[in-house]
């Protein structure tokens, strides 16, 4: 599926033209200004699966936020936008082959790690209030109780709860079942796997941090049948090597000036992986 066919950046001249116009104050950056142009990145044409690769400083990122600010995309982080940035985003353009649903969004590295914060903080609330109720268990499992008037009714009811059942049965009805407790990967998929939805274009920044090799290339798959059987568009930021062989996948190469479409197989940080294995073939 297809939504956003192509976007276009502001090239040089359009950059140089706008400064003209300013008027002349100082300023630490003008970013993003000046740093996809360097580049001469002016417009990108998109397919089901679109990725961005390069290294730090290429401008993937910058690219990817600068569309889904265009766009008007969801978000679940703020995005720390500069002075420049609304002027920027006034600069661009961009064309949709069907309207974007929505529910579309940019997902982002602070995204996933402020999920994984919050789910951690959620586990040791949970288990600090099953300690004070494991508590109330053996105190009222071996208590002296006697019911003198209809307030005690409340506190009969616990004592009756605690006799008549084991140590976890009486935990759990008095206490919500304890979310299941994840480590970073299973948690950093659980969110793309939740966030990720039929029918929808999709921004996504470097998904590969937090995850095993194992689970990125479970990710490769939920992404390949996410594209392919339920309606789909992804623009991928990404260097992993797992990522950037998804079937099917348009990969510019941000690293080359100026930005080409390439092979994943082409690309430098995969081709540096290859070497390196092929070396050390024998030791496997």
């Amino acid at each position: 599926m297809i939504y956003l066919s192509h976007f276009t950046f502001p090239g040089r001249e359009q950059e140089y033209d706008f400064f003209l116009g300013e008027k002349h104050t100082c300023y630490d950056s003008f970013y993003p200004f000046q740093i996809l142009s360097r580049r001469n990145l002016h417009m990108l044409d998109f397919e089901p699966v679109t990725i961005l690769y390069g290294g730090n400083g290429s401008g993937k990122t910058t690219a990817l936020n600068v569309i889904g600010e265009t766009l008007g995309l969801e978000r679940d982080t703020l995005y720390n936008r500069s002075n420049f940035f609304e002027s920027y985003t006034g600069l661009c353009s961009y064309e949709t082959e069907q309207p974007i649903p929505r529910g579309s969004r940019i997902i982002t590295s602070d995204d996933v790690f402020d999920f994984m914060l919050n789910l951690r903080s959620l586990n040791e609330g949970i288990d600090r209030k099953r300690e004070a109720v494991l508590e109330e268990y053996l105190e009222n499992k071996y208590a002296h109780f006697q019911m003198r008037s209809l307030e005690d009714y409340e506190q009969l009811k616990k004592v009756v709860l605690a006799r008549s059942k084991t140590q976890s049965k009486y935990v759990r009805a008095n206490l919500m079942d304890n979310v299941r407790e994840h480590s970073n990967g299973e948690s950093a998929f659980l969110y793309f796997s939740e966030k990720i939805q039929e029918n929808g274009l999709y921004l996504l920044d470097e998904p590969e941090n937090s995850l095993s090799p194992e689970r990125q290339q479970e990710l490769l798959r939920f992404l390949e049948d996410s594209a392919r059987f339920f309606g789909c568009q992804f623009i991928i930021a990404t260097h992993s090597p797992f990522l950037l062989s998804m079937h099917g996948a348009k990969i510019y190469d941000l690293d080359e000036d100026p930005v080409d479409v390439k092979r994943w197989t082409q690309l430098e940080n995969v081709r540096a992986y290859y070497e390196f294995f092929k070396r050390h073939a024998g030791e496997f």
